[in-house]
């Protein structure tokens, strides 16, 4: 009888395992949450405490600690707020279901089928930052991003706003000051909006450019500076490994 009984909690043991084990987030997998609230414009809090941060998509910052509010910042982490507090989502993982914060990195999706990353994107919310080995939606990405800088939604439009009312108002502010200085400021070539720090071990910037060539740029290249990186490589060969090239020399 005692035989029986150990046997018989022995595999409900297993059992109780096995289904914990499914429940988990894992690679390529998938769980339902509910979103309790929006932290920033990618990322939000689960029911469970859980923080989830969106994969291939950056928002400008609002909450970073010592940084500054970025233009469109406030207009994305709203937009995410309206969209997701309090709603039932599905979350989707790919290679990685956690970042070095221990938080979840998931596509999400909605009740009706809403693609949130994507959409964050196409409307001009956010731009792409895809990190491998989540590369799964990278194209999709790149796609929804250039459609929304043809566009000039959201921030898109505003950057080119903004770069018009700069350039009025340096001209203003040059009035009266002498010529060499004027050259020199119209000369000075722009940055690229997207500033940020790459990812640690990822220093090579994957580009898109007009006519559609995915091309990679190593730090201390010709154009490295001055390219807006849309994706982060570690290596040449993960770059050429999701469809990028080199520059032609």
């Amino acid at each position: 009888m005692k035989r029986k009984l150990v046997m018989y909690l022995f595999a409900v043991a297993l059992l109780l395992a096995a289904c914990s084990t499914a429940e988990g987030p894992k690679a390529n997998g998938e769980m339902t949450a509910t979103v309790k609230r929006v932290v920033d414009g990618d990322t939000f809090e689960l029911a469970s405490g859980e923080k989830v941060r969106m994969i291939g998509v950056d928002t400008p910052e609002t909450v970073k600690p010592n940084h500054p509010v970025e233009p469109y910042g406030k207009e994305a982490s709203n937009y995410t707020k309206e969209l997701l507090t309090g709603k039932k989502v599905t979350l989707k993982f790919d290679v990685e279901p956690y970042d070095k914060y221990q938080r979840l990195l998931a596509y999400v999706y909605m009740e009706d089928g809403t693609f949130v990353n994507e959409k964050l994107v196409r409307e001009g919310y956010a731009r792409i930052m895809t990190i491998p080995p989540n590369v799964a939606q990278a194209d999709l990405f790149l796609t929804a991003e250039r459609e929304a800088r043809e566009g000039n939604r959201g921030l898109w439009g505003l950057d080119v706003g903004e770069q018009g009312a700069d350039a009025k108002d340096a001209d203003k502010k040059a009035a009266g000051k002498k010529d060499k200085a004027k050259d020199e400021s119209k000369a000075q070539p722009s940055k690229s909006a997207d500033s940020d720090t790459p990812p640690e071990g990822k220093a090579i910037k994957g580009n898109i450019n007009a006519k559609g060539e995915k091309i990679y740029h190593v730090p201390g290249s010709a154009s490295y500076e001055q390219t807006k990186a849309e994706m982060w490589f570690a290596t040449e060969e993960e770059a050429q490994a999701a469809g990028f090239r080199a520059p032609k020399r």
